[in-house]
């Protein structure tokens, strides 16, 4: 009511009055008395997410207080918030962050669990410790406390459940579950004790699944505990818990305690992934964990939602059901797996009602009845009613306007509508005489409506089979009569007479030979077959014919036959005379005969069966049984059949067999046919399928499981990949996975050693065809011009891919034709200048840096200006810059040796100037141009090698061979001039270095740095060591002290020189004598040397200060590596200044050796060479080292390949000897002297042990060795060498007495076959077989040592003579994609626009090498537009949907220890292209019109493919052909049909026929008809039309208003529509279908159809609480006018209005027991009875039960 609305503000008080009255009206009495108006609405919610509040208001009525609140709270927004939302307290204290505190700005953090007041708004400003409540409430809905569910409502906490309801106490049980009984989880709990060993660090304590809860584990003991992780993806973590804390480890909270005895970890779950919680040993004691955890139950019994209604209308019932559900791949699983948790109670299913609305009216039929006639058409009927079924199922018929909503279904329908069975005559033979009157036959069959041969046919109207026939030509010779056949004898003849059957031209029964007698003496019987045949003379051939073509009686098949007597002896018998035997047989014919006994039973028991006359062999006199043998087999009476159970078969389920499992495991599927259908005739075959309603018993199933067990793991490969080429051999690559099928039908992924089977290739070869020629073309020359507009030119020449993927060159024929833009293009440079103006303004400059670099120790990468010269050594990096003005720096070009640079793998050439070397080679040696427009400048790059030589190029390096084929590919000739250049540099360069200048530019400064190199003092060992070390491990290496690294640091690592001042040394040399030039040489390098060395250590700021040097001016501090240098640059600045003239030597250290001897005095002095046995009262020892050299050498002292630690008990003696004071154990070992200077280098050890006991010199060194011949270490270390070297391995021993040698390998004594030499072992030649750990075993009487080396053999990578694996490969990677093998020398592949290509790269090495794949030269991560996958180890490159002219290069660079080496193959895609096929068949024989018109194909490497593909390609021009421009021959020419006389009935129409020749001009000329008629039959000119009746759809007059109301006052009339001719005969409609039907009914006024309906009141309600009472009430069709019932199908235009409902839906207390559905005998078949819903619904039947 509109007066119930609450009043808004401002409402009159009158109106205010009104309201408050009337609701007070309607308040019930409870609210009466408290006086309170109704609750309003629920206000919007304090938050989205997390959970908020909302409340609700009421007013009081009263002017007095009321009793109760006027507020009330409910929760609201109980969902997760984004993690991105944050904390809902820290938002309310960070909007304080705006306001000022005091005067100042903070950021405000909030302050959570406060004990005294958890709901006022306390919050920290970050960064201090003040604390400040910036509101006395916080907003509704926030937490209490962080870990509780309790919020803040109206500045008091409540208590929430874990239902998220106020003032719930609901609480999560330990499973996580919401007021859970805990069944869904189980208690875990346990303790582990270590058991570590030595072997094993690590142990596994407990697995914890995904998603359990309330995880405590406590170890006590000295281990660790650390985690392991995988998440249900299979991703794998570690977490190695090192400090105290909280962490978060995959989702999931982990609370760790480290404390001094004991570890604690704490997860409160539910887990997000399974943990594996490990222990490492850490101690020796044994430690304890204690583990308690709740884990969930993964496998939990779901109930399913209900099952489809058992009824759409009427009532029916519907079942829930439970399945098992796995929680953690959220899918559902066979049952046993929830059957294995005793927790698991698996849910009873429910039943309820459904549809409970009643049924429309509907039809319902009876089934049909049998057919009126088995053949030739007949009619079967049936009943159809319409009926309503009410809500307790029974069925009742009604009117049948009810059911007029539907369409009636036929009552009666045609049946077995095909042909009967008729006689078939075939073709007459020709007749059986030449001449005169003869016979021709024919044959005759019964035939079915499927053209099958059958009976059933009626003798009488069977055609004949023969007749006369008269041939027209006389006769002249009389026919010749049958001779009359002699009657024989009856015994002897009567076989004969019998079988003298012949064929003859009637069908007749034919007897076969008559079988062995069964019995050998006595009766017995004989068979024979019997044919009915028929000779036909035409083709003198027999043929068969059914039993019943054959007239006449049938000849037996049996009879008996007398073998003679069985009494042993044997009568005489004479063939003429019979009588004996013919006795005998007289006698058993009058004493036994055949006779009929009754029938057999009936063979079917219905749908048409057999019955047999049983036909028995009787004594005549007794009437008894004889044995058959005994009657005579010719006279038994002919088989007797009869029909019985004619009646049709009742309809019955026809089940097929089985189908095979469609799988062998893994859970199939097997099918067969089931229908329903029943047997009308079995004589005839005939079965008719029904419906499967009218078979009564269930349905058999059609589809069962079958095989249903899990799979033994198994490949699965996919389908193969396009082929990575179009032609000239790809590769194509596909996924081969190993799999498991489960018996649930799903597949579970399992590592590849699950898969016993081979595994199927995943790569294979592809497109193996030859490609189309192309062209290849070489770089842009440079500019014609050197400013302003010019040309560039380039060369092409034309290529062919074959189908080994190998190029070659053909003739240029082959190729397309090359567009003129393709070999020349125009280039601009910078503007010229004008006539008398200068031009420096506007022309480039390079701004270049004149100095020469000298690289004397590794460096990863060193940075150059151009304009200079720099000796390098290999292996590093190399920057090369070009600073330019006034040129834009992209279009700065490079050149190595005049060859222009392009980028590539090993050399990047930079947009932006700079050129970028990547680890040097011998190759890359060269002079490099940097061009910017006409300004050029050049940047020479030299070598050092190993043995301080500069290294000449090319030589026998890694990528020489990949050099020549880029130089041969470039340029042939030029290839060859550069190679003779580079030779000439360094073989013919010594008389100009005797000169004092080089021939070559590039060459000028090498004699001065050769011998600042010699000379200059970088000592040899220091190079030596530079090759097989990087400079990060000489820093590290144990041998060097701090005094030496300091000395290093000394030594720069680039030496530095201006050009101008070399080029003044060479000039003052050049004015010297010849004899005094060499002289001078030293001079002035020496003092080069002294001056670059000084500026490097003033740059470093490193020269000690006068006061503190101690050696002369640069001198290094004494270090192995750097003496020598310092050494030679001391010496040469003396011979500079006149000094010593004596010669130079090598260092020689002076060897006193002597027999080992054991020393025991309390001071030990001895020489080098000898052995010291330290005993217990040696107090001192003294070490001697005498060397003589010139420069004098410099001494230090190793031990054990360590510098020696001086100290105060180890003291270098003023003579360079080495004393030891008080020796103890740790000072045994070899001690060797090291005398070093410019020259060279000389050591010798000395060996010091304890007591004698054996000591083996040992060298900690891991050597590489990838060139030289020869290896030699010293025991201890590691080799790793390439094949076919020669490997010495020292083992340098002392002990007194002396100690023996003993070589091992891998533990196995080496015989004396090996090479042992003074306890040093030598491995020749060596392979893989020698590959090993090779033993040093010194054994003398006070003990023994063992030291060892390991031997590994490199292979450098190369590419595999067997190329089988890696084209399996390619197979498996991709079956059906194109594939290509790349090589050394390059290979290519034609692709197929959008195809994919498969790259492998073969190789093979030791250790495996590595393999990066290029295009182009850049690495293929880099390149853009290029989609890719590497796979097999980096064996296989699959490039995908390459579309577009050619690909470019591919480059697989496998490296390795031992060395590199670089394939590639080019990917070309071809193109669609029209094609001319050759002129089609002319498309006339003569006359003027014919031509042959070429046909355009639209090809793909030869193949035809849909001409959509070249839609945007050029078509050839083609021109049509005439061809067989002739005089055509006569022939009749007709005119079109002239329209039909009439339109039907019969009319008539004609045409002009004429006799025509057409002649090659193209012109026809009439000729006389004669000339036709002998080519051709003239056409008819005139010919019959319409024929077809005249007819018209004819109609009655309208019938009475009287058909079914459709609406208020609105009946349909009916007239008769009927099709006839024009003199009124009528036929079937479908003669007048062609014409428009006029409408047989139409819409009229009819007063009888004024009604509507009228209903009555409600009835009482049959029941007073429940479900299910329901009341009904009257519903009729009343007359508008009269207020009379009428018939209820006049109203049915409007719909019925419901006559019955439920009523009274109340909860009853004290019902009596009695069902209230129909359903309780299901209930009780389901033992649903306990569930409390079923038994109160069904309280009767459960009572019973």
């Amino acid at each position: 009511m509109e007066c119930c609305r609450r009043a808004a503000p401002g409402t009159p008080l009158l109106v205010l009055a009104f309201l408050l009255l009337s609701s007070r009206t309607a308040r019930s009495e409870e609210d009466r008395e408290g006086l309170w108006d109704a609750w309003g609405p629920w206000s919007e919610c304090s938050r989205t997410c997390g959970g908020g509040a909302s409340y609700s208001l009421r007013r009081c009525l009263s002017s007095k207080s009321c009793e109760g609140r006027n507020i009330r709270y409910r929760t609201c927004s109980n969902v997760d918030c984004p993690p991105e939302a944050g904390d809902f307290r820290a938002q309310q204290c960070s909007a304080h962050n705006d306001v000022k505190y005091h005067g100042q700005f903070y950021e405000w953090l909030p302050v959570s669990n406060d004990p005294d007041n958890p709901c006022s708004l306390k919050c920290q400003a970050k960064g201090t410790s003040l604390v400040v409540e910036l509101a006395p409430k916080v907003l509704d809905g926030t937490r209490c406390y962080t870990e509780s569910l309790d919020m803040c409502i109206s500045g008091l906490c409540q208590i929430v459940g874990c239902d998220h309801q106020l003032g719930s106490t609901v609480k999560e049980d330990n499973c996580g579950v919401c007021n859970g009984d805990g069944s869904t989880c189980r208690l875990v709990r346990g303790q582990y004790k270590s058991q570590l060993s030595a072997s094993k660090a690590d142990d596994t304590v407990v697995a914890i699944p995904y998603g359990s809860r309330h995880i405590r584990l406590v170890l006590k003991g000295p281990d660790h505990l650390y985690l392991e992780t995988k998440t249900l993806q299979g991703t794998k973590g570690e977490n190695s818990l090192s400090s105290t804390g909280t962490f978060l480890v995959d989702n999931s909270t982990v609370d760790f305690q480290k404390l001094p005895d004991k570890e604690i970890l704490r997860m409160a779950g539910p887990l997000t992934a399974d943990f594996i919680i490990k222990i490492h040993d850490l101690g020796p004691a044994d430690s304890t964990v204690q583990f308690i955890f709740y884990q969930p139950i993964m496998h939990r019994w779901r109930e399913t939602d209900f099952f489809p209604c058992s009824a759409t209308c009427g009532g029916g019932y519907q079942l829930t059901s439970a399945e098992c559900y796995d929680l953690r791949s959220n899918r559902v699983v066979a049952d046993q797996y929830c059957h294995y948790y005793p927790e698991n109670i698996k849910p009873k299913p429910k039943l309820q009602e459904c549809n409970l609305d009643p049924c429309p009216a509907r039809w319902e039929t009876t089934p049909w009845t049998a057919c009126s006639s088995s053949c030739g058409g007949g009619i079967q009927s049936r009943a159809v009613s319409c009926v309503e079924e009410d809500i307790q199922g029974h069925v009742t018929s009604v009117e049948e306007w009810k059911c007029m909503y539907t369409p009636k279904m036929p009552v009666v329908q045609p049946c077995n509508i095909f042909d009967c069975p008729k006689w078939l005559a075939q073709e007459w033979s020709p007749c059986t005489v030449t001449c005169g009157q003869g016979l021709r036959y024919r044959v005759v069959l019964c035939i079915d409506h499927r053209g099958m041969h059958t009976g059933g046919c009626s003798a009488k109207t069977k055609p004949h089979i023969k007749e006369e026939c008269i041939i027209p030509t006389p006769c002249y010779k009389p026919r010749e009569k049958l001779p009359i056949e002699a009657k024989l004898p009856w015994f002897k003849q009567a076989q004969e007479l019998e079988e003298g059957a012949a064929v003859s031209e009637e069908p007749s029964f034919i007897p076969e030979a008559w079988s062995a007698c069964t019995v050998t003496c006595g009766v017995g019987t004989q068979v024979r077959i019997i044919r009915c045949q028929v000779l036909l003379p035409f083709s003198q051939s027999v043929a068969d014919l059914p039993a019943d073509e054959c007239e006449g009686p049938k000849p037996a098949s049996q009879r008996a036959c007398y073998a003679g007597p069985c009494n042993g002896e044997t009568p005489e018998f004479n063939p003429d005379n019979g009588d004996g035997l013919l006795g005998g047989l007289q006698d058993l014919d009058e004493l036994y005969d055949w006779e009929y006994e009754g029938f057999t039973k009936c063979s079917e028991s219905c749908g048409g069966g057999v019955q047999e006359a049983v036909v028995s062999c009787l004594n005549k006199q007794t009437r008894e049984l004889a044995d058959e043998n005994l009657c005579v087999t010719s006279r038994r009476p002919p088989q007797l059949l009869k029909s019985c159970n004619l009646d049709p078969c009742p309809a019955r389920w026809e089940i097929g067999k089985w189908s095979p499992c469609s799988l062998t495991c893994g859970v199939g599927l097997q099918t067969r046919d089931v229908v329903c259908s029943h047997l009308l005739s079995r004589e005839m075959n005939e079965v008719a399928v029904l419906a499967d309603e009218l078979c009564h018993h269930p349905k058999p199933s059609t589809v069962q499981a079958c095989n249903r067990f899990n799979c033994p793991p198994a490949w699965y490969p996919s389908q193969w990949q396009l082929c990575s080429r179009t032609c000239g051999g790809g590769i194509q690559k596909r996924d081969v996975l190993c799999k498991q099928r489960m018996a649930d039908g799903s597949f579970l992924e399992l590592p590849e050693t699950f898969c016993s089977a081979s595994k199927p290739t995943s790569q294979q070869g592809c497109k193996k065809d030859d490609c189309p020629s192309e062209w290849l073309l070489s770089e842009w020359s440079e500019c014609s011009v050197s400013c302003g507009e010019g040309t560039q030119t380039r060369s092409a020449i034309c290529q062919r891919v074959l189908k080994t993927g190998v190029s070659t060159v053909v003739n240029s024929t082959l190729c397309p034709p090359l567009p003129f833009s393709s070999s020349i293009r125009p280039c601009m440079l910078a503007t010229c200048a004008r006539p008398g103006r200068p031009s420096t303004k506007h022309s480039p400059h390079i701004t270049a840096a004149r100095n020469i670099y000298i690289q004397t120790r590794r460096q990863r990468k060193l940075h150059f200006i151009v304009g200079g010269f720099a000796y390098l050594l290999p292996k590093t990096t190399v920057v090369l810059r070009c600073p330019t003005r006034r040129f834009r720096k992209p279009l700065i070009t490079w050149e190595k040796d005049g060859q222009h640079s392009i980028s590539s793998a090993h050399v990047t050439v930079a947009p932006f100037g700079y050129l970028k070397i990547h680890r040097l080679k011998p190759s890359d040696a060269g002079i490099y141009t940097c061009s910017a427009g006409p300004a050029r400048e050049q940047f020479v790059i030299k070598l050092i090698g190993g043995n301080r030589k500069l290294v000449a190029r090319p030589l026998n390096l890694w990528s020489e061979e990949e050099e020549a084929l880029q130089v041969r590919k470039a340029n042939p000739k030029e290839a060859l001039q550069t190679h003779k250049h580079q030779n000439g540099i360094f073989s013919n360069g010594s008389k100009a270095e005797k000169r004092g200048l080089t021939a070559d530019p590039g060459n000028r400064y090498d004699d001065i740095v050769s011998r600042l190199l010699e000379q200059g003092g970088w000592p040899g060992e220091l190079l030596a060591s530079w090759e097989v070390q990087d400079s990060a491990e000489r820093n590290a290496s144990s041998e060097e002290d701090p005094s030496a690294e300091q000395a290093l640091l000394h030594l720069p690592f680039t030496m530095v020189a201006e050009q101008r001042r070399l080029d003044d040394i060479l000039r003052n040399l050049s004015q010297q004598p010849e004899e005094l030039r060499d002289l001078y040489s030293k001079h002035l390098v020496a003092q080069l040397a002294q001056d670059i060395f000084r500026s490097h250590l003033e740059n470093q700021d490193l020269l000690p200060k006068p006061s503190e040097q101690r050696f002369p001016p640069m001198a290094v501090p004494p270090h192995k590596h750097v003496s020598g240098f310092s050494s030679s640059l001391r010496s040469s600045s003396g011979e500079a200044g006149g000094g010593s003239r004596r010669p130079h030597r090598k260092p020689a250290i002076l060897r006193k050796i002597s027999a080992a001897q054991q020393l025991s005095a309390s001071e030990v002095v001895t020489h080098l060479g000898q052995t010291v046995a330290l005993a217990s009262g040696t107090l001192s020892v003294l070490l001697h080292c005498e060397a003589v050299g010139n420069p004098r050498p410099t001494i230090h002292w190793t031990r054990n390949g360590e510098a020696v630690q001086f100290s105060d008990r180890i003291l270098l003696q003023p003579d360079d000897s080495l004393q030891i004071l008080a020796p103890v154990e740790a000072d045994v070992g070899f001690y060797t002297c090291n005398a070093t200077n410019a020259l060279g280098y000389d050591s010798v050890s000395i060996a010091v042990t304890l007591a004698g006991k054996p000591l083996v010199k040992t060298s900690q060194m891991t050597v590489l060795n990838t060139e030289k011949p020869t290896v030699t270490v010293d025991i201890g270390g590691t080799v790793r060498t390439i094949q076919g070297v020669n490997v010495t391995i020292n083992c340098q021993v002392a002990g007194v007495p002396e100690a023996e040698v003993t070589w091992f390998r891998n533990k196995s004594k080496l015989g004396s076959s090996h090479h042992l030499h003074e306890g040093s072992l030598l491995l020749t030649d060596v392979s893989f077989s020698d590959q090993g750990l090779y033993s040093c075993r010194a054994a003398n009487l006070h003990g023994e040592q063992t030291e060892s080396t390991q031997l590994l053999i490199l292979d450098p990578p190369q590419v595999p003579t067997q190329l089988e694996d890696i084209r399996a490969l390619l197979l498996a990677t991709g079956p059906n994609l194109p594939s290509v093998l790349m090589s050394p020398l390059g290979t290519q592949l034609v692709l197929d626009p959008g195809n994919s290509a498969l790259l492998g790269c073969p190789i093979k090495g030791h250790p495996t090498p590595n393999i990066t794949w290029f295009q182009n030269g850049q690495p293929i991560a880099t390149a853009s537009g290029l989609t890719h996958h590497i796979w097999g180890a980096g064996q296989i490159l699959r490039v995908a949907n390459l579309s577009g002219g050619p690909q470019g290069e591919f480059s697989c660079l496998a490296q390795n220890e031992a060395g590199t080496l670089l394939q590639k193959a080019s990917l070309v895609i071809q193109d669609y292209w029209w094609s001319v096929d050759r002129l089609a068949t002319c498309s006339a024989s003569c006359g003027n019109r014919g031509v042959h018109q070429p046909r355009l194909r639209c090809l793909l490497n030869t193949t035809e493919v849909d001409p959509e593909h070249c839609a945007g390609k050029p078509r050839p021009a083609v021109q049509p052909v005439a061809c067989n421009r002739r005089d055509c021959p006569s022939r009749w020419m007709v005119t079109s049909w002239s329209a039909c006389t009439r339109s039907c009935g019969g009319g008539v129409q004609t045409r002009r026929v004429t006799c025509q020749k057409l002649k090659a001009s193209g012109i026809s000329t009439p000729v006389s008809n004669d000339m036709c008629t002998q080519l051709a039959k003239r056409p008819v000119d005139t010919q019959a039309c319409n024929q077809q009746l005249c007819v018209e759809w004819a109609f009655s007059s309208w019938g009475q208003c009287n058909g079914p109301c459709i609406g208020p006052r609105l009946a349909v009339q009916h007239r008769q529509v009927f099709c006839q001719t024009r003199d009124g005969i009528t036929l079937p409609s479908e003669q007048c279908s062609a014409l428009p039907r006029p409408v047989s009914t139409q819409n009229c006024w009819s007063e009888a159809c004024s009604v509507h309906w009228r209903v009555s009141l409600w009835t009482l309600c049959t029941a007073t609480c429940g479900n299910y009472g329901f009341q009904s009430r009257r519903v009729e069709c009343v007359h508008v006018r009269t207020n009379k019932a009428v018939p209820e199908h006049l109203c049915s235009w409007g719909p019925r209005p419901a006559n019955w409902q439920r009523c009274n839906i109340t909860p009853c207390e004290n019902t009596e027991c009695r069902d209230t559905t129909r359903y309780c005998e299901k209930v009780r078949q389901l033992k649903l009875c306990q569930l409390g819903q079923f038994r109160s619904r069904c309280c009767g039947t459960c009572g019973k039960a």
